[in-house]
């Protein structure tokens, strides 16, 4: 394999283990950047005053925080692609003109974001029923937590440059230095100062700002075209439109997933506390497994988009066959794990049995069936690296969204059970995939033209 320096060689060549080498260490930087808030959940679900309270408060707001940012982290896969493309295609002053446009837009992202988070956290967790005695402490974490939102956003457009050239590693050498902060930054605040929700939200709030400086470092002492000077930072719409062009579809993309999921939320809220936390808990595991799909995700949208720019189409398909099969295997593998020791792993982050079993049932349900994410995953990825990102977004919003809310207004309606509501996961699953795979093969005839 050639790597020059820190830049892998996605051009020539075998792919199967360039692509390990690619998600592994994206996998770990995203499950590692899930374990802020599961190491927040385990200490005040340990250490809290209140501990199912203080649980569910941290808990619920992960559908709201999804929401908030979703939005410019698609912005950042369009960073990724068009930067891609540039690499690809050999123009390096391009390159590098769109990584200060991209990163220019993080900062101003996040600002945006961060004034939203504070005014509207206790409009939204209001109108998603959060139980009352949750309610004070979910709307405090939230305001805290969205002081971090701007180191957030840098941090993502950050590690979306450094996946362009291959580098992977640096985002998790950040990511294990923080991670290791925020835990004990937790305990800290809530065992010594006792400050329970707050004190979790300082910390993940100061964690994520040693991250976004250390990929500001990284970056800035880069030796590729993709070094980042502070001076010159600026948008330049060159670069601006076709970075939107692929990244707001894929943003609304996860906006109104998201969407979906905090009407979800909402239903969950009604059957009490016990099932917020319960639900909470579960969602670390089902987390965790995305990330596994989202690394793959970003193999795929990464090296199709540099094998793209350089004309290799048939590469480009064999980037897709490796990430469906490298996915499929591995969160069907976790899936298994997590749903054999449900009850186990459910106790690392409460004591409470009645929110272990609410933790119990929804592993059983949504993590036996979560490798069924790859089959519109990975093709919405491909189709994104060739620059088809409205496709997968619109199929998605259509076939996941739409269908979940009918699911709660309807199904959920005639059949009001906390498993009816969790069995629209597989079902909108299976719906989505089978469209967006459908799509891919029509776009993918289109675009990889047979090499001569």
């Amino acid at each position: 394999m050639s790597i020059q320096g820190r830049r892998m060689d996605m051009l020539s060549g075998t792919l199967w283990d360039k692509i390990l080498l690619f998600a592994l260490p994206l996998a770990a930087s995203s499950i590692l950047q899930q374990l802020f808030n599961s190491v927040d959940l385990a200490v005040v679900g340990r250490f809290a005053s209140s501990p199912a309270e203080a649980t569910a408060a941290v808990g619920c707001n992960s559908p709201v925080i999804n929401l908030i940012v979703n939005l410019f982290t698609g912005v950042s896969v369009g960073a990724n692609v068009v930067i891609a493309n540039h690499l690809g295609a050999g123009t390096k002053e391009d390159a590098g003109r769109s990584v200060h446009t991209a990163m220019l837009l993080s900062v101003i992202g996040g600002i945006l974001l961060m004034a939203v988070g504070l005014i509207a956290a206790q409009p939204l967790l209001t109108v998603m029923g959060t139980p009352a005695d949750v309610l004070e402490g979910a709307v405090l974490y939230l305001r805290i937590y969205s002081i971090g939102l701007p180191f957030i956003m840098v941090f993502n457009f950050g590690s979306a440059i450094l996946r362009s050239i291959g580098d992977t590693k640096r985002p998790l050498v950040c990511l294990i230095a923080t991670g290791a902060l925020n835990a004990c930054l937790n305990m800290f605040f809530v065992i010594v100062f006792h400050l329970d929700v707050a004190g979790v939200a300082i910390a993940t709030v100061l964690a994520n700002a040693v991250s976004a400086a250390l990929v500001v470092f990284f970056l800035t002492r880069e030796k590729s075209e993709v070094r980042l000077d502070l001076r010159r930072l600026a948008i330049h719409s060159q670069d601006l439109i076709p970075i939107l062009k692929i990244g707001i579809p894929a943003g609304i993309q996860s906006m109104l997933f998201s969407v979906s999921n905090v009407i979800i939320q909402s239903v969950t809220n009604s059957y009490g506390t016990a099932a917020v936390a319960g639900s909470a808990v579960a969602v670390n595991f089902e987390s965790f497994s995305n990330f596994v799909t989202t690394s793959f995700n970003q193999a795929a949208i990464t090296f199709t988009g540099q094998n793209l720019g350089a004309g290799k189409y048939d590469r480009c398909r064999r980037v897709f066959r490796l990430c469906m099969t490298y996915t499929l295997v591995l969160t069907g593998l976790f899936g298994l794990v997590t749903v054999i020791w449900r009850a186990s792993f459910a106790s690392i982050f409460t004591a409470d049995s009645m929110v272990i079993e609410y933790a119990s049932i929804r592993m059983m349900i949504v993590m036996s069936t979560k490798f069924l994410t790859t089959v519109y995953e990975i093709p919405g990825s491909a189709m994104q690296g060739m620059g088809h990102s409205f496709t997968p977004a619109i199929l998605t919003v259509f076939g996941t969204c739409i269908f979940r809310l009918l699911w709660v207004w309807t199904v959920c309606r005639i059949f009001p059970s906390f498993e009816v509501l969790l069995l629209v996961y597989p079902v909108s699953w299976v719906i989505t995939g089978t469209a967006v795979l459908i799509a891919y093969y029509v776009v993918r005839k289109k675009v990889l033209r047979p090499e001569s």
